[in-house]
């Protein structure tokens, strides 16, 4: 019997692009995996985690569009059904977070409650 885990983040085709060109640059160090996590702090109880980082024990790595990443097993009941976006605009420029789990976000965006 084969198991299926769902996807638990899922990435518009502009933050793919982004993450796509960060990882083609000269200085990047291609023994790093993207991580997507969260971490306790910020105005709201808990920030995101978005960035290169080592593969860490408690890490599941998934596929999203041929995008892998890691995530620590522990992270996915705060982040299941969370779309990362990339914004490029002259008002607001990097990643954004639409997580539908957030009871509470703060106006940065990058720090929730649930």
């Amino acid at each position: 019997m084969e198991m299926t885990t769902a996807v638990p983040v899922s990435f518009t085709a502009g933050a793919l692009a982004e993450i796509h060109r960060l990882m083609s640059a000269p200085e990047f160090d291609i023994t790093q995996f993207l991580r997507v996590g969260v971490k306790g702090g910020g105005c709201s109880g808990l920030s995101y985690v978005l960035g290169f980082d080592d593969r860490q024990a408690d890490d599941v790595e998934f596929e999203f569009e041929g995008q892998s990443f890691i995530m620590n097993k522990s992270h996915a009941i705060y982040l299941m059904g969370m779309q990362i976006d990339w914004a490029n605009g002259l008002n607001a420029r990097g990643f954004t977070f639409n997580n539908p789990n957030a009871s509470k976000t703060c106006g940065c965006g990058t720090s929730f409650a649930v």
